[in-house]
């Protein structure tokens, strides 16, 4: 059952963004905690209220930690996606304390959703298990839940932020700090927050499982998030964590906190029924009448021509018109020569070993099935008089011919190339750049377009994390080991040899590798910033239309001029104005 779909059909999406310490409950028609909790559901949907608002939140942080880093842009079409310059600024690293938009709507979405869990967590210290019907182990399940939702709140916002307040209480707010703490204060508490939290919370206890629990947070859930902050210690308070990042990464393999395999299809943890994917560790249930913040604009749903859903078939669909905000950064110069930057270039990243089954052209098969990742060159359709047509691009006279390029090609032939050789963010058509769909986009006439659920955290996760740190610590062939139990997945047999890595095949493994294998595996998932962070090439790497910073200050965001307005005790990030 996908409880999250029904709990937050009933929930009050209230979307005020509150400050940190801004604890004032405004009580309508007088439904307050004194009387709110009358039945078992009650306190059901309190406790996962907030989930629907972390859900919702995923929007900023792709944003943030994709169009900031090397694998996909927003480039200018034809006078589209300028606005303002926004999205320059990103690619750039040149925001700043006016900016607003996505830095904030982080930083404010996030302690939202911290407020949210406090006040049930609060409110579950004065209420009886038995009262409503409670085990204490569903009791306490409920709470610890809420507490690790909470950790993913403090996570998020020490990778964007660094140096934050603490709040841990709604109705007391002495509790709480108005000013920031170290980075290793928040640090000390999502570890101390997760590791008591996992005797509490329920496990997957067998293949096959998971859609009873989707939308839960779970033993191996919360294990996933101590890898998450482990793998990045050493960026976030300057301490060497691989080892503790190693074990709980092996444990989750080894099954300590639950039954997961790696899929046999690249694309199972994104298709309609991934609530049954083994792979899936940690997934926001989504479908059509409900919730689905994964199809929107400022994640998946505009990674494709404005008009894709001719190609597709989803004029019904329910989340409005595509339209194509992101793309991934280019290959190609506009003489037809392969750029030679060390970063970015993703398409040719895929290239690079043969028989990508991602790389084929996307196509709905029918029957709830898809293949490929990638749309490009002439996107075909039949219209409803029969004849076979292009998707063309929007207000202009021109079938699209998408390339793994950023110019003005208009109507060029595929062999051709324009004559203005400028290639920068700001000199793009709607040719430029090859477009994706990670999560399928299946006609009306499937039963099951858009029931797809959100998935925020995998088994490949924890592979590639496990693989990182024995790669560190010198034990190559077991890192390669690792990546191979998945990657093999995506290549023909007749290729294998050729792209596992060694000792199972041929490819040599080294740190620079690594990287580039964390950007094939999760690309456009909303994690490529903190891997180029952690790369230490985050500031100091050329990309395409993009030269190092001039300082290291970008590794994280400023706190923006409305955040500093509402609390005067908040202090600016180095680097940045106040």
């Amino acid at each position: 059952m996908k409880i999250l779909n029904h709990i937050a059909a009933a929930a009050i999406c209230s979307m005020a963004l509150w400050g940190c310490t801004n604890l004032d409950e405004t009580l309508y028609d007088q439904v307050g905690t004194q009387n709110y909790y009358n039945t078992k559901n009650d306190v059901i949907r309190a406790v996962f209220r907030p989930f629907e608002h972390a859900f919702w939140s995923i929007q900023s942080r792709h944003v943030l930690n994709e169009l900031s880093a090397d694998q996909l842009i927003t480039p200018t079409r034809d006078g589209w996606w300028d606005d303002g310059g926004k999205w320059r600024r990103l690619h750039y690293h040149q925001w700043d304390v006016e900016d607003g938009g996505d830095a904030q709507t982080e930083w404010n979405g996030c302690f939202q959703g911290i407020m949210q869990c406090n006040y049930v967590i609060e409110d579950m210290e004065n209420l009886s298990p038995e009262k409503f019907g409670f085990s204490e182990i569903e009791f306490n399940n409920l709470n610890a839940q809420c507490r690790v939702l909470r950790s993913w709140f403090y996570l998020r916002l020490l990778d964007a932020f660094r140096n934050i307040p603490l709040a841990v209480s709604f109705n007391d707010v002495s509790k709480n700090t108005d000013t920031q703490v170290e980075p290793k204060v928040i640090f000390d508490f999502i570890e101390k927050e997760l590791t008591d939290c996992l005797p509490l919370l329920t496990s997957k206890e067998s293949l096959g499982s998971g859609a009873a629990i989707q939308g839960q947070w779970t033993k191996a859930g919360a294990a996933a998030l101590l890898v998450r902050l482990y793998l990045n210690a050493e960026v976030y308070i300057g301490e060497d964590r691989y080892e503790e990042c190693g074990k709980i990464a092996q444990d989750i393999l080894d099954g300590v906190y639950g039954q997961y395999e790696v899929a046999s299809r690249w694309d199972a943890a994104y298709d309609w029924d991934n609530d049954t994917c083994d792979e899936v560790i940690y997934g926001f249930p989504g479908s059509q009448g409900y919730s689905f913040w994964h199809y929107q604009g400022d994640t998946f749903w505009w990674t494709v021509p404005s008009d894709a859903r001719q190609y597709f078939g989803d004029f019904k669909a329910k989340a409005g018109d595509h339209n194509c905000k992101y793309a991934a950064s280019p290959s190609y110069d506009l003489n037809g020569n392969l750029y030679t930057y060390r970063l970015g270039m993703p398409v040719q990243n895929f290239r690079k070993y043969e028989g990508d089954e991602r790389m084929k052209l996307y196509r709905n098969l029918g029957g709830s099935k898809r293949e490929g990742m990638f749309l490009y060159g002439y996107l075909e359709y039949i219209d409803e008089n029969g004849a076979t047509k292009k998707v063309r691009a929007p207000e202009q006279p021109y079938d699209l011919y998408i390339r793994d390029a950023v110019g003005k090609f208009q109507s060029l032939a595929p062999d051709k190339w324009p004559s203005d050789k400028t290639s920068t963010l700001r000199n793009g058509d709607h040719n430029s750049g090859w477009h994706f769909a990670k999560y399928p986009f299946y006609s009306d006439e499937d039963a099951h377009q858009m029931e797809s659920d959100y998935t925020e955290i995998r088994l490949p996760e924890i592979i590639y994390s496990l693989a990182e740190c024995k790669l560190r610590s010198g034990q190559k062939a077991d890192a390669g080991k690792l990546l191979n139990s998945v990657r093999r997945r995506n290549y023909p047999a007749e290729n294998i040899e050729n792209v596992l890595y060694e000792p199972e095949g041929k490819v040599s493994l080294d740190m620079d590798e690594m990287l580039d294998e964390w950007g094939r595996e999760f690309f456009a998932e909303g994690r490529r910033r903190i891997d180029l962070i952690r790369y230490g090439v985050f500031c100091s790497g050329t990309w395409w239309d993009k030269t190092p910073d001039a300082g290291r200050h970008t590794e994280i965001f400023p706190i923006m001029r409305p955040v500093l307005d509402a609390n005067p005790a908040l202090n600016q990030n180095p680097g940045y104005n106040k």
